[in-house]
């Protein structure tokens, strides 16, 4: 029997020297990254070491001082934010704000009505309401629970986070960026979304996660980006760049 070819994965993401100050101070220095289609790319650092502004920079809440951001071939540097997530990239915030009077199910509705879902469908929306139940299932949500029904304003962290992941996944993304989405999670939490992440990879989107808790990220990362200073010190498989000395002494400081 013949051997199937293997194919190379696609280049989806292709960011160069991407650099942005805030007045004196310098966010982002020189960055470059390539990130291919069906990767899960952690990115990592201490506090303070750029990893925020880089994701606002791709996804065009912050536009860039210089550099370019390419998104499957095509330049989208300094667009707004609003053309990128029509593009298919979503994304999360470290800072949820919610439509906190509607109920959780109803803060899907937005996405869900957006011209890239209706470009995807067809103009068929079908039953949204129902349709935003379904994903808020997927990322844990009890279907016959009344936390489905509550003003999204009143629902504890862990189903704020799954919230914001059911956003992305009503845009029908293709890359999705996870700004620390495990953050305040219990450890019963983590290891009911972790699986959610890994199923999003079995069906062949893109993951990008910003995390501190490297355990976890470790286990379902292909790849590990380092920052320091807004520069990346470090780029590769996760065991291997927290062996290197320069990502040591980020984390841990020099004797």
């Amino acid at each position: 029997m013949d051997e199937k070819p293997q194919t190379t994965p696609k280049l989806l993401l292709r960011v160069r020297d991407l650099s942005k100050s805030f007045g004196g101070v310098r966010a982002v220095i020189g960055v470059n990254f390539d990130l291919k289609k069906g990767e899960l790319l952690g990115i990592i650092g201490p506090n303070g070491s750029g990893k925020t502004t880089l994701v606002n920079l791709v996804t065009g809440f912050v536009k860039p001082d210089a550099g370019t951001v390419e998104y499957d071939g095509q330049n989208i540097t300094g667009w707004m934010p609003y053309r990128i997530a029509r593009l298919g990239i979503a994304r999360t915030f470290q800072m949820i704000r919610p439509f906190a009077e509607l109920a959780a199910f109803k803060n899907l509705i937005i996405p869900l009505y957006s011209s890239r879902v209706k470009s995807l469908s067809g103009g068929k929306y079908g039953d949204r309401d129902s349709v935003a139940k379904d994903l808020l299932e997927e990322v844990g949500f009890e279907r016959e629970s009344s936390v489905t029904y509550k003003a999204a304003g009143s629902l504890p962290h862990g189903y704020l986070k799954r919230l914001e992941l059911a956003k992305c996944l009503a845009l029908r993304a293709d890359l999705i960026i996870l700004d620390e989405l495990f953050s305040g999670l219990s450890i019963a939490e983590l290891a009911s979304i972790v699986p959610i992440i890994e199923k999003l990879m079995v069906e062949g989107k893109t993951v990008v996660m910003i995390e501190h808790r490297l355990r976890e990220l470790f286990r379902i990362s292909d790849r590990v980006l380092v920052l320091n200073f807004g520069r990346v010190i470090a780029d590769g498989k996760p065991s291997e760049v927290m062996e290197r000395e320069e990502v040591r002494q980020a984390y841990l400081g020099s004797e």
